[in-house]
């Protein structure tokens, strides 16, 4: 009898413990997607004899009265040069505040910028071509990347559209934000670079080294709106009005990296 109780007591504490367990369980958090470079591309940020300025764009910061102001719209800001606007502005409450109206028309701007895909093109330009004929060899040659002429690398928007450069410089944001890599819409490679890597050309064959500069392809939305300031008494805050949304695209070049590809053949190509 004994027995019996004890068993029955050791399947209610599996059957209360089972459930427990399931109603416990820690949601997996979704990890977001790395671009992760590929072995045949390479950083030559110490080897390019052109320096390029780095486009780290600081993330600016609103003022209080800014987040205020933000924070009262129905639609999302995140244009740097509107909050820049807006942190230099000063509104000042006045004692007499009862029953003042006021509106400011603060003009059409881009609002925000929201991403939908982000694709590295990792042969978005090609820049050069290293080439050697072994044809008449007995011995592998080694051949490595020499870029040849100075070459400039200038990405943009795929459309025309209002306040190209805001926009620009959202979406600049949005890229390197998913992608981690250094961005920009023009970059350089300079003359004279090189990469210590080797590429052996076989006898009897044509070498060619080809290299590319690396891009990404951004696309989304973007939102622009009429901005009015209202003052009303001692409030302040911001109207947005006529809002409208309009896809885009733009190719962004990735900076100080090259991808490379080889190829050996018996006939000249």
């Amino acid at each position: 009898m004994k027995r019996n109780i004890s068993v029955l007591i050791t399947m209610l504490l599996m059957l209360t413990f089972i459930p427990s367990a399931y109603a416990h369980k820690v949601p997996v958090k979704k990890v977001s997607v790395k671009y992760q470079v590929p072995p045949s591309v390479r950083n030559i940020t110490k080897e390019n004899t052109y320096p390029n300025s780095t486009q780290d764009l600081p993330l600016l910061q609103p003022s209080d009265l800014t987040k205020k102001l933000i924070n009262s719209s129905k639609v999302k800001i995140e244009n740097p040069d509107l909050i820049r606007m807006l942190n230099e502005s000063s509104i000042n409450s006045t004692p007499f505040a009862i029953g003042y109206r006021a509106i400011v028309y603060l003009g059409q701007w881009p609002l925000n910028y929201e991403s939908t895909e982000t694709s590295p093109n990792w042969e978005f330009q090609k820049i050069n071509t290293n080439y050697f004929d072994n044809r008449g060899g007995k011995a592998p040659y080694q051949i490595k990347y020499v870029q040849e002429s100075q070459k400039i690398i200038r990405g943009g928007l795929t459309a025309k559209i209002a306040n190209p450069e805001d926009v620009k410089k959202m979406m600049l944001l949005k890229a390197m934000e998913k992608t981690h890599l250094p961005l920009s819409f023009d970059t350089i490679i300079g003359a004279g670079t090189k990469n210590d890597h080797i590429y052996n050309i076989p006898p009897n064959r044509l070498g060619y080294l080809y290299a590319y500069a690396p891009g990404v392809n951004e696309k989304g939305k973007v939102t622009y709106g009429e901005v009015y300031l209202m003052l009303k008494g001692s409030k302040k805050f911001i109207v947005i009005k006529n809002v409208t949304s309009q896809g885009i695209g733009a190719w962004i070049p990735v900076q100080d990296y090259v991808s490379f590809g080889f190829a050996a053949s018996e006939r000249p190509r």
